[in-house]
């Protein structure tokens, strides 16, 4: 049994806390068809998790309305983010076998409870990757991602000394809801988690407010770009990629990207002012934060961690995380802390998700780094702002998207975007109820030929 399995077994015995208003662990309708699936016994096509790097599309059950303010989307559009990649390798722990992915989505409503306000039937609307009950204390001050009524989990309380809100897609350690890799999505709370789409936003623009145009204007704005800043980015997938468009929106002077692969040119070609620094091509001897440091005198203002915990850079790391003495490398967030100037600050956007070994604590206290954690981003705090910027064509949510694939074929994208195959920077993930592609979106590739 893998850890994450295990980790699902254990918050079994311990039980739930009573704090959830909405129901929990409904990963699946084939969990409980009696009460979770629809009574018509219509099916669907979804994206499940099958175990440890092992991902199906299944034929499901099509899900039913069961809470009072539940909404039940036809699904239009999703797409596979960086952090589905550690749901795949089991980081995330509490994930079970059958368990239905994906947390950005948008859609039709199909069908709602009874006591949903303000939607109808038909309405076009992205879903929030968080699911907020728009009424306890974090959500009244819009910080959606740290409801306290939509994740009873235990573990989660006892690791972090609190806990996230409820989010789709990501496992039982989060609440426990299906996600929207799928032609169907129950939504809870149907009234508060989805946004109405304006005619102008098409679908292959407005999905990416349901999480990565969010998390990345979060990551640039609470960590404190400033007028004048020089920004250095780790990471030149999807989020540091838009964290280089909002750095520049929000005055930065400059923008360095960190990564060793294809996505450095991919992003240039976007952004041309972008400077690129490929850690793989420096000089033996040489580290990241000596070349920061030549590149910009004294260091950048600002460094924003885009990548994530779980990937080892060195052998210690690596054998640190394979052997389970830790869960994330600190190599990205010391690289940080050692290239910014004095009273420099350092936002981690990227997934972590337990405990880290070799933190470099002392340059932290002793130079004065302000090292923030971003969080899960308040979806609700920004999505109506960025909506409006979509409109107006201030941003271009379609700068990132290199394909669109279907859902039939998304386990095999999962495959792609973890290998970084055929130039896959970010997808978009048609259904059978999708609309004709908009204008700027890629045509359809296919792979099963």
């Amino acid at each position: 049994m893998a850890l994450t399995q295990a980790a699902a077994v254990l918050e079994r015995v311990i039980g739930h806390d009573t704090n959830a208003t909405t129901e929990q662990d409904i990963t699946n309708p084939a969990r409980d068809r009696a009460k979770y699936a629809d009574p018509s016994g219509e099916t669907m096509k979804a994206l499940v998790w099958m175990g440890k790097n092992k991902v199906e599309v299944h034929e499901v059950p099509k899900p039913r309305v069961v809470e009072d303010r539940d909404v039940i989307l036809k699904v239009t559009g999703s797409t596979v983010c960086g952090s589905d990649l550690h749901l795949l390798h089991g980081t995330v722990v509490e994930l079970e076998k059958g368990d239905i992915l994906g947390h950005e989505f948008c859609g039709v409503v199909e069908s709602m409870g009874p006591a949903v306000k303000g939607l109808k039937q038909g309405d076009r609307v992205v879903a929030s990757f968080q699911i907020a009950c728009g009424e306890c204390y974090y959500c009244k001050k819009k910080q959606s991602s740290q409801c306290e009524k939509t994740n009873s989990n235990t573990l989660e309380n006892g690791m972090y000394g609190g806990r996230t809100a409820g989010m789709f897609g990501y496992s039982h350690f989060t609440g426990g809801f299906a996600g929207g890799q799928a032609e169907y999505v129950r939504v809870p709370y149907g009234d508060v988690n989805l946004l109405k789409l304006p005619a102008s936003v098409p679908d292959e623009k407005g999905l990416y407010l349901s999480d990565v145009l969010c998390t990345s204007w979060n990551c640039v704005v609470d960590t404190g770009v400033e007028k004048g800043d020089v920004v250095a980015i780790w990471g030149a997938g999807p989020i540091g990629q838009m964290c280089a468009e909002f750095a520049f929106f929000n005055g930065a002077s400059r923008v360095i990207m960190i990564d060793n692969n294809w996505r450095l040119e991919y992003v240039k070609s976007k952004y041309p002012k972008v400077e690129l620094l490929d850690y793989s091509a420096l000089p033996r001897g040489t580290s990241v934060s000596a070349k920061l440091n030549e590149m910009a005198p004294r260091g950048p203002d600002v460094a924003l961690e885009c990548v994530a915990g779980e990937y080892a850079k060195g052998w210690a790391h690596y054998f640190e995380l394979m052997l389970g003495m830790e869960t994330d490398t600190s190599e990205i967030v010391n690289e940080m802390i050692t290239s910014v100037r004095n009273f420099g600050r350092c936002g981690i956007t990227g997934v972590y998700v337990g405990f880290t070994n070799h933190f470099n604590i002392g340059s932290l206290m002793e130079r004065g780094i302000r090292l923030i954690g971003n969080g899960q981003a308040p979806v609700h705090m920004y999505w109506e702002k960025l909506c409006g910027m979509i409109e107006s064509g201030e941003i271009d949510p379609l700068k990132m998207v290199s394909h669109r694939v279907s859902m039939e074929e998304l386990d095999q994208i999962y495959y792609k975007f973890e290998k970084k195959e055929d130039g896959m920077q970010k997808v978009f993930v048609e259904t059978k109820f999708s609309a004709p592609p908009c204008a700027g979106s890629p045509s359809l590739t296919r792979y099963n030929k």
